[in-house]
């Protein structure tokens, strides 16, 4: 029969096995966490990239085709095309995805991945309000602002045409202005 001295020293191993059993799975949760870390660290960089990669190939849909809309709506053939613009003055910065010019008119898009993504069509708003002080020279030209996604939500449309902005979409295979005929000015 055991003693309780016995008894002891066995529960006293126990309890030191226990111990560092405990330390270890205390290491192992570190390390994994670290691990988890660094994982989603790399997988935001990724979606980051992917994000700006999504942005890009959007742009890339719309520039091709950007004389063929503005001829099928506006009956104008721009004379400059701008992709990508950036503007600088003093401290800030804007950029602007498509910038077309005519004799008399600039053409201004903004293109979105995500172009029901509260507040895109407020900054694109804001950004046209302070356009001047980037770009003078649009003082001379009647200003379209056109906001382009691949589709979009007739809450967005409803709200670009309250603001007179062109809402262009893909329709099919085709590039189409969703609330020309409801903006449209002379």
């Amino acid at each position: 029969m055991e003693t309780v001295a016995q008894r002891v020293d066995r529960l006293e191993q126990v309890m030191i096995e226990l111990a560092e059993q405990s330390k270890i799975t205390q290491q192992e949760v570190a390390r994994l966490s670290m691990e988890m870390r660094a994982f989603k660290d790399e997988m935001n960089k990724r979606w980051g990239e992917l994000a700006n990669k999504m942005g890009t190939l959007v742009e890339d849909i719309f520039i091709p085709s950007f004389d063929i809309i503005l001829k099928r709506y506006f009956g104008v053939t721009p004379k400059r095309i701008f992709s990508r613009m950036k503007l600088r003055n003093e401290n800030r910065e804007i950029e602007l995805d498509i910038v077309g010019f005519t004799e008399d008119k600039v053409f201004i898009v903004e293109v979105k991945s995500s172009p029901d993504r509260p507040g895109y069509v407020d900054d694109f708003i804001e950004k046209l309000k302070i356009l001047p002080e980037f770009l003078p020279e649009v003082k001379a030209y009647r200003v379209i602002p056109i906001y382009a996604g691949l589709t979009m939500s007739d809450s967005t449309i409803e709200y670009l045409t309250k603001n007179n902005i062109y809402a262009l979409i893909v329709r099919g295979d085709i590039l189409e202005i969703a609330n020309f005929d409801k903006i449209r000015k002379d």
